[in-house]
Order: structure tokens, then sequence, then C-alpha cells
């Protein structure tokens, strides 16, 4: 199943993909079909007014999470690239509802910062509800996958060893286009899909789900025991290397470019970077 959710003249609204056409759903995104309880798949699955996918302008596939959690330094290889140690235990920080942007939204440079970069991520969305839980349980209250690109504020990140202002400026953090269920996947899982971001058409970032040091499942356990889990929650799993702010010279996002993150068996965000007074 593939779920999306997009504006309307009216609002937002949730929407199944079927083909090249979304069946409208009683809901105003995904975040609420969720929140409908363990039957929200028979609640995705009903029938309903469709429309083409074609020209749908995507929201946020959440618009209002509960919680948006993130973990930092999850791949080997981008460890490796900022010079850290592997960690023993997920790093976590937090965004806010205020941080997200829909799929193809225009991603603001904002003024006071000069060093904004790239980090393609895989996210996964909480279907179910729990406290304290295994790891297989985890595993199964997640509803699904999808796209987000945790854009970074180096310069803001830097200023303290709490780095949470660097990561949760207003309008920074796309994500979608679509929610991908598990049994959609190639191989039925995420534990080993390709993810790549390029700007301007310039590959930037290509790694693989399965360079992961903490997966899915195992960082949904582990949050469960600080907070209980909640349908909607939205969770960022970390980025590969290729980072702009570890090259030589370190390279950043300007005013033009096209920010291109994929997942495969997911989708695209494709964002053009803009400064404030020409953003949509």
């Amino acid at each position: 199943m593939r779920l999306v959710t997009f504006r309307t003249q009216d609002g937002t609204r949730a929407g199944r993909v079927v083909g090249d056409e979304i069946v409208e759903l009683d809901f105003s995104d995904v975040g609420e079909l969720l929140a409908h309880g363990p039957d929200w798949r028979s609640a995705a699955s009903a029938d309903g007014a469709r429309r083409p996918l074609a020209g749908v302008v995507f929201a946020p596939l959440v618009i209002a999470p509960p919680a948006i959690i993130c973990v930092g330094q999850n791949y080997a290889a981008h460890v490796a690239e900022v010079k850290a140690e592997l960690p023993a235990f997920p790093t976590l920080f937090a965004k806010f509802a205020s941080s997200l942007l829909g799929a193809n939204d225009d991603l603001v440079l904002p003024a006071v910062s000069s060093e904004v970069d790239w980090e393609v991520e895989l996210a996964f969305v909480v279907g179910g509800s729990g406290r304290n839980l295994s790891e297989e349980q985890a595993g199964e209250a997640i509803a699904g996958y999808t796209v987000a690109n945790d854009v970074s504020m180096r310069d803001w990140q830097r200023r303290t060893s709490q780095f949470l202002q660097g990561k949760a400026f207003e309008a920074s953090t796309p994500v979608g286009p679509v929610l991908v269920t598990p049994d959609e996947l190639p191989g039925g899982s995420a534990e080993d899909l390709r993810l790549t971001c390029e700007v301007d058409g310039v590959s930037m970032q290509d790694g693989r789900t399965s360079d992961l040091v903490f997966g899915p499942a195992a960082i949904a356990a582990y949050v469960s025991q600080i907070m209980s889990l909640e349908p909607g929650m939205l969770v960022l799993t970390g980025t590969p290397d290729g980072v702009g702010v570890a090259r030589t010279p370190p390279v950043f996002l300007s005013d033009g470019q096209l920010m291109r993150s994929t997942i495969e068996g997911i989708g695209v965000l494709e964002n053009s970077c803009v400064n404030g007074a020409g953003a949509r």
C-alpha cells in the first residue's frame, strides 16, 4: 500500500495511490488515518473519489506528528567520514512539526546560515502504540517507510554540543512523497535499500540502508523505552556518507540549486533551494 497526503483548496487530504490515480480517503492526512486505530489498513483500503496522481501537490506526509525523532551518526560510512566512533546507543535529537516540508516544496535557505547541508534519510512512521517494546514488537508497530532530508544548518549545529538548533529550523525538512508499507518494498523490508542525494544532477550521497548501525526496529524499540510509541510518530534514521560539511573544501547548498533525494522502492523528493523572497 502506498499512502499520500496532498493539498486541496479546502486543506489537506490523505489518499491511496492506485496506478496513476489517487483514491481520496476520509482523513485529513496520513497521521489522522493511522490514529484511526488498529484497523487503519481497512480504512486505507476504502473506495472514494479519484483524481490523477500527476499534478497533485504533496503536503508533508504527516502534518502534526506527536513526535519527530531523529538519529544522528547512524551509518558506518558516515561515522567514518566525520571521524567519530561507532555509537554504542542511538544518538537521538528531535524536530518539530513546523520543520516539515512537502516532497516538492521550496527549501528556503535561512539568511542567518551560510552552511546549509543535505542529508537524505530513510524515515518511518509509527502505526501502532506501546511502551518498552521488544525489537520484534517495535518492528510490527512500523506502518511504513518514506523519504526525508534532514537539512542541517551546520554553522548553527556547531554552536554548542547540543545540535538541535542546527536541525530544527522551520520549513527545512522535506518528507514524502508516499508512505510505503513494508510488503511493497524490494524483498519485503527496508534492510537493503539504495538511497541517494543529488544537487543539480551531481551525486552527493549514494548509500544503502544495510550500512545502518541501528535499524528501524531497533530504533523504534529504543525510543519506546523513553516514551510510548504513538500512531503518526515520524522517525528519521540517519544519513549515509557524502554530506557537504565533510568534503574538502566543504560544500553547501545555494540559491537556485535543486536537491533531489531518492530511496529505491519508495520515491523521490525534489526541492528547489531559494532565498527567502523567492519562496512559494
